[in-house]
């Protein structure tokens, strides 16, 4: 992959599923954190990289989220989700993500994750591994 090889915002499309709503058929809002991460993971995939591999010594915990929700979402329809690296420094990601449904805005949000050292139970901060920023740098705004 060449560093003008663009690749953002990463896309992804999903269906809404039953268990992912309320009484009247109405995607709880907590579901569209679960929607935004798992198209931060599918971006890491298409980057040929794991978020959490088995044998890693870092981690990637969430330190800031925030979602706004401009319309509903409703079972069985279809929804695009579009994920992209708004900021990367040394030791964190930030991600600006939406949802859209024909066009139509439906969620924003952004998120930040941390790069730890997983030492004996323990968290501690730690530079990005320069292989995992190289292959995300193309998903960078």
């Amino acid at each position: 992959m060449s560093m003008s090889d663009n690749r953002y915002p990463f896309r992804m499309t999903r269906r809404v599923q039953f268990s992912e709503t309320d009484v009247a058929g109405i995607v709880h809002f907590s579901n569209f954190f679960r929607y935004f991460e798992d198209a931060e993971h599918a971006l890491w995939r298409d980057a040929a990289l794991q978020i959490h591999a088995e044998t890693s010594p870092v981690g990637w915990p969430r330190v800031a989220a925030s979602c706004q929700y401009h319309r509903p979402l409703r079972f069985e329809q279809e929804f695009d989700v579009a994920v992209q690296i708004s900021e990367m420094t040394t030791r964190t990601i930030a991600y600006a993500g939406e949802i859209t449904r024909n066009g139509e805005r439906i969620a924003t949000a952004s998120w930040k994750i941390a790069c730890v050292r997983l030492d004996a139970g323990n968290m501690k901060s730690t530079d990005i591994p320069q292989d995992v920023a190289e292959r995300l740098k193309p998903y960078r705004r």
